[in-house]
């Protein structure tokens, strides 16, 4: 296994350094042939030594970055954004070095120009490199097979979680509990946990995964069992729904400490929010601004009524809204919502029903690909909503919500949210609000790159639209 890991590691470095002395010459050739008005250029000998100085810096932080390796937890936007990182903190190093000490003849369009195809080059080969060994792990080829401790609630979760991410290449063998023995998901209770030698051999485990932390001797007795037979313990934290929180593992002196620390958005964090929100939707409606009236004009067609359908929302802090979308129902619709709301597919105060026949035909195809929902541009615009957030309920359905629910309301609500990327309407109602606090309490602006990337397969899909 460790050789192998210092052959995968040589690999992606030779591939580095290819790619990176590749952006060097791109860079220069485009600039010293590329160009309307005769320039006197320095030769690419002399550009030669920053390039190396330059080249080595970057592959320090590439390896800081633990680029020289496959984090199977990595989504492909992580991993672009690390190469962003080390791209960016290589290129500011370099530019003190070469416009501090004067370096006249280097060129500042050939540095922008070699910072942006060193992006480009090392995050696209790696993007590649992740689709192809997620294809090859989603069909099984070296898998890790996981056996889970805990047949709880806690443990479903767990099973839920490794269902839903199959390019991590875990495969659950079953479970171990003293007290349960129906089969969780699919999966068989193989045995009680004093079985575990015995079945960790029979099953080839790689991997156990304990979700009883609380029962501490037992947990003691796992790990030291585990220890004997070289496999993997991972251990999920007591206190995982804890709100508010990131968890952080320390040490004091030899001790180790989990340390729950407040996260959220706000202060600079939420300017910068802000700030791409009105990029991006202004960008956004502008490219799209055809579509936009193509579409206003076929609702019109299709039926009568307007083109916009307007309600009432609950946004950041309980104020009220008006939240825009396309119009995919007849005219008034509305009213019958009532007389219909025993018919909700749903558990909980949302209403949603698969065949809704209130949906015009039209509607049927705007809601199939989220197109009724590109008005909202025009609330984050206004400040009323932001790009990524929990969705907004209808006042009625967010006055019907639990306490502990409620919390949703901290942020600005926005277009794209977690529950939508995990199911859109297969989702359950519990599931939905989980999903949008844990997104509060684990927001970063990665995350929101990362949810809008996974939006687009999520649409195209089409999975829970309706």
């Amino acid at each position: 296994m460790y050789r192998d890991k210092r052959k995968i590691y040589a690999l992606y470095l030779i591939i580095d350094i290819i790619l990176i002395g590749f952006s060097y010459y791109l860079a220069y050739f485009l600039r010293d042939n590329l160009h309307f008005i005769p320039i006197s250029m320095a030769t690419f000998r002399q550009y030669s030594l920053a390039f190396i100085l330059w080249g080595v810096s970057l592959i320090f932080f590439l390896n800081n970055f633990h680029l020289y390796y496959t984090d199977r937890s990595l989504t492909i936007p992580q991993e672009a954004y690390l190469v962003f990182k080390a791209v960016f903190y290589s290129a500011i190093l370099s530019a003190v070095i070469i416009f501090g000490f004067k370096i006249e003849f280097f060129s500042r369009i050939i540095f922008l120009s070699v910072s942006v195809l060193l992006f480009i080059n090392l995050s696209s080969w790696r993007i590649l490199k992740r689709i192809f060994i997620r294809y090859t792990i989603i069909r099984g080829y070296n898998n890790f097979n996981v056996l889970i401790i805990g047949a709880g609630r806690s443990g479903k979760e767990l099973a839920d979680e490794i269902k839903d991410n199959p390019y991590l290449g875990l495969k659950i063998v079953g479970f171990l509990d003293d007290y349960k023995t129906d089969a969780i998901n699919g999966y068989r209770v193989i045995g009680k946990i004093q079985d575990l030698e015995k079945i960790a051999q029979k099953k080839f485990v790689d991997e156990i995964y304990i979700t009883i932390p609380s029962e501490r001797k037992v947990v003691s007795e796992i790990l030291s069992k585990a220890n004997l037979l070289g496999k993997t313990v991972r251990v999920l934290a007591d206190n995982f729904e804890i709100p508010r929180y990131q968890v952080k593992i320390n040490y004091l002196g030899f001790l180790p400490l989990v340390s729950y620390y407040e996260k959220g958005i706000h202060g600079t964090d939420s300017l910068i929010k802000r700030a791409l929100d009105m990029i991006i939707a202004t960008t956004a409606m502008t490219i799209l601004l055809p579509l936009l009236l193509i579409i206003s004009f076929l609702i019109k067609l299709d039926s009568p009524g307007p083109m916009l359908y307007v309600s009432r929302r609950a946004g950041r802090k309980g104020r009220i809204f008006n939240f825009y979308k396309f119009r995919s129902m007849y005219k008034d619709a509305d009213r019958e919502k009532e007389t219909l709301r025993h018919k909700s597919e749903v558990k909980g105060p949302i209403f949603k029903i698969k065949n809704d026949h209130r949906i015009t035909r039209l509607g049927k195809f705007l809601r199939r690909y989220s197109l009724d929902e590109l008005p909202q541009l025009i609330n984050v615009l206004k400040g009323d909503m932001t790009l990524v957030g929990p969705r907004p309920l209808p006042v009625d359905e967010s006055e019907q919500c639990q306490e502990w629910q409620l919390r949703r309301l901290d942020v600005k609500p926005g277009i794209a949210c977690m529950a939508q990327v995990r199911g859109r309407s297969d989702i359950s109602f519990y599931k939905w609000m989980k999903w949008d606090l844990w997104y509060i309490d684990n927001w970063s602006l990665g995350l929101d790159f990362n949810i809008m990337f996974w939006m687009v397969p999520a649409v195209l899909k089409r999975k829970g639209a309706y």
